[in-house]
């Protein structure tokens, strides 16, 4: 997200379309063991007879935060672009930086500037995934780096207690805090400049604000360990499209660590780890003007769904009973299953007759 005039106009953009997706997320609530430390801490002491207990250190919350975010800060850098500015976090000592794709939008250089200071270092893109808004950059010059710890996201828990910082708004080193409100969400982001849109599965929901230059930067826990990547800030029609107070989505920690090791290995995502039907789609308008289910424009050869016997001009109406009214609502229900199980598909044919088959899902392509 950004500053500049061009880029508030697609940070508009970008929240108003989110609003469709927060108010269809699928909740999924999942268990999840804790992470990070207690804001405070004691140790019990047996008492005697005539003798005071002795009285032990008591790690404030105020006092963790501290430490925290002095430990967690010089990892977090702003990222220039000629559309305007986002966050980044520094993956190891090499010089690569994990980003949302929506940060680096079409460009292929950047300007970084390190939370410690110092004059802006020259970047390039090593390669953007748009379908889970990640991107890693690499810096030229290295040197003082410090990389930042990357925690489990799979043991979080609801209630922790989480900071987002990044650079909110141009100002950089910022930091808020929150809790982790929810778990499990999938959330679809609006298509913008260069990014054709993305759904992100198992979505961290925190309470933590997010604000435009937030954007690829970091939520932690009050061990100092990554567990996020702050993404996207809900909006409430109600309020004309203002924010939506206390509601901000992260992509999870293993989720961004899978994607930047992918890249940074191959040059690319590889394996998505994402269910597809082996189909091109659009979304089909009623004459009332609603979208009454996805229209299949294409059938990828040799894909489940060809199998199944879908072909173009069909319709998917549901999958695994599943109403789909729309192409971000379909991507939403396939994000949610696995590559290589099987999914009821139900189709409604040009002939209007309607039918229901089983496609074997394949994996979605990457970047």
């Amino acid at each position: 997200m950004a500053t500049t005039p061009g880029d508030r106009r697609a940070g508009r953009a970008r929240r108003h379309a989110v609003t469709a997706g927060v108010a269809g997320v699928l909740v999924v609530l999942s268990g999840c063991g804790l992470a990070g430390t207690p804001a405070s801490t004691s140790t019990a002491t047996k008492q005697t007879t005539g003798t005071a207990a002795p009285t032990t250190n008591v790690i404030t919350e105020e006092q963790a935060y501290e430490r925290v975010i002095a430990q967690v800060l010089p990892s977090i850098v702003q990222i220039n672009t000629r559309a305007g500015l986002g966050s980044g976090v520094v993956y190891d000592t090499d010089g690569h930086i994990v980003t949302n794709a929506h940060v680096v939008g079409r460009a292929k250089t950047f300007q970084v500037i390190l939370a410690t200071g110092g004059k802006p270092r020259k970047a390039h893109l090593v390669s953007s995934y748009p379908l889970g808004d990640l991107a890693v950059i690499r810096v030229a010059d290295h040197s003082g780096l410090t990389p930042a710890t990357f925690g489990d996201s799979s043991k979080l828990k609801v209630g922790q207690i989480v900071l987002a910082m990044g650079n909110p708004l141009g100002l950089s080193g910022s930091v808020t805090n929150g809790i982790i409100s929810a778990l499990g969400r999938t959330v679809t982001e609006p298509q913008g400049e260069g990014s054709p849109g993305a759904t992100i599965t198992n979505a961290i929901q925190t309470s933590a604000s997010i604000n435009p230059g937030n954007s690829g930067g970091a939520l932690t826990n009050l061990a100092g360990e990554v567990i996020g990547v702050p993404t996207l800030a809900a909006i409430n029609p109600e309020l004309g499209g203002g924010a939506a107070p206390g509601i901000g989505f992260a992509i999870p920690s293993s989720t961004a660590k899978d994607v930047a090791e992918q890249i940074i290995k191959h040059g690319k995502v590889t394996n998505t780890r994402r269910a597809a039907l082996g189909v091109r789609v659009n979304t089909v308008v009623g004459p009332d003007g609603q979208p009454v289910g996805v229209g299949v424009a294409q059938v990828d050869p040799g894909s489940g769904a060809e199998k199944s016997g879908i072909k173009p001009g069909d319709i998917i109406i549901s999958v695994n009973g599943k109403p789909t009214p729309t192409a971000a609502v379909l991507s939403e229900v396939l994000a949610g299953l696995k590559p290589g199980t099987q999914a009821k598909v139900e189709l409604l044919h040009p002939s209007g007759k309607t039918e229901t088959v089983t496609v074997t899902l394949g994996t979605l392509s990457g970047s």
